[in-house]
């Protein structure tokens, strides 16, 4: 009996859209950066007597712009903080796509900073832009490690039951579509490996790395071997032969995130500790920063 056809997914053009927006959003910026570099490797004595000073120094056209974007952006992601916490606000959008929104905008926030601060960081502004480095590197880390708890499209949490039969519907399906029984197809996506309670930190996060790679090699394996089992003797079509790929991505993934889940929330409990901490002082930073850059009037603004 042939399988039900499957709803469309939604992963890929959600993936390729946001991937178009950072690229939007960080290209432009990355132009900045490169057309003046002359300027910004140049001592301060040169940069007073550079014909792009007036526009590439802080409080330039340029540099200072750069700065106010930076602002409202650096404002705009303390929205994420709140849409988490107040459940009444789930009408804006879900969290899992907050979330998205959140690390995409944040990652353009060092080039920004870099063209505003014109790549020297002394000062309160040093301290602000270290922090804020900090912040995007250590939120990078934090979506890696979010990615890999099993969620729903909603972005709640799955249960270990919900998660199992996620993984009982999905080896169903591959064995649907490739002709083979699914707890023969459950071997043959067995990955080893699991995490000890008394891991730390770093080898948690080693761990979970190394799973994703353990995991796109076998990827690989079997989109050859599903091509070579084709049901009825008849080849697998290229849409077909993608569709059970991505579920067996999909099963492999989930069977090692349950493995590591224990692991894997108690890092990011101790990421939620780090992370704070150097968000907070990069937002005292920048409020001082703009107080006294407005107080003095060191802007173009009038």
């Amino acid at each position: 009996m042939p399988p039900s056809p499957r709803a469309p997914n939604r992963d890929a053009p959600q993936a390729k859209r946001g991937g178009l927006a950072l690229m939007l959003l960080v290209l432009p910026l990355l132009a900045v950066n490169i057309a003046g570099t002359e300027y910004y490797v140049a001592g301060l004595p040169e940069r007073v007597r550079h014909p792009w000073h007036a526009w590439l120094r802080p409080s330039g056209y340029v540099g200072q712009s750069a700065g106010f974007l930076a602002f409202v952006v650096f404002v705009f992601l303390w929205l994420y903080p709140l849409r988490k916490k107040y459940k009444k606000l789930a009408f804006t959008g879900t969290v899992g796509k907050w979330l998205d929104v959140h690390v995409t905008t944040a990652l353009a926030l060092p080039l920004l900073l870099a063209i505003h601060a014109a790549w020297r960081s002394d000062g309160v502004i040093g301290l602000g832009l270290t922090a804020m480095l900090i912040v995007c590197a250590s939120g990078v880390i934090g979506r890696y490690i979010y990615t890999r708890i099993p969620r729903a499209k909603s972005g709640v949490e799955l249960t270990r039951d919900e998660v199992a039969a996620q993984r009982r519907d999905l080896l169903v399906e591959l064995g649907q579509a490739t002709g083979i029984a699914p707890h023969v197809v459950e071997q043959m996506l067995d990955l080893s490996g699991d995490s000890s309670a008394t891991d730390n930190a770093a080898k948690v996060l080693w761990r979970l790395f190394t799973n994703d790679l353990m995991r796109w090699s076998r990827t690989r394996d079997l989109r050859k071997k599903f091509a070579a089992a084709a049901p009825d003797g008849r080849p697998i079509g290229r849409a077909a032969l993608a569709s059970a790929v991505r579920l067996a991505d999909r099963e492999m993934s989930l069977r090692q995130q349950t493995r590591m889940l224990d692991a894997t929330h108690r890092v990011f409990r101790y990421w939620h500790v780090a992370h704070r901490p150097f968000a907070i002082t990069a937002l005292v930073a920048v409020v001082i920063h703009v107080v006294v850059v407005v107080a003095v009037g060191a802007t173009w603004l009038r």
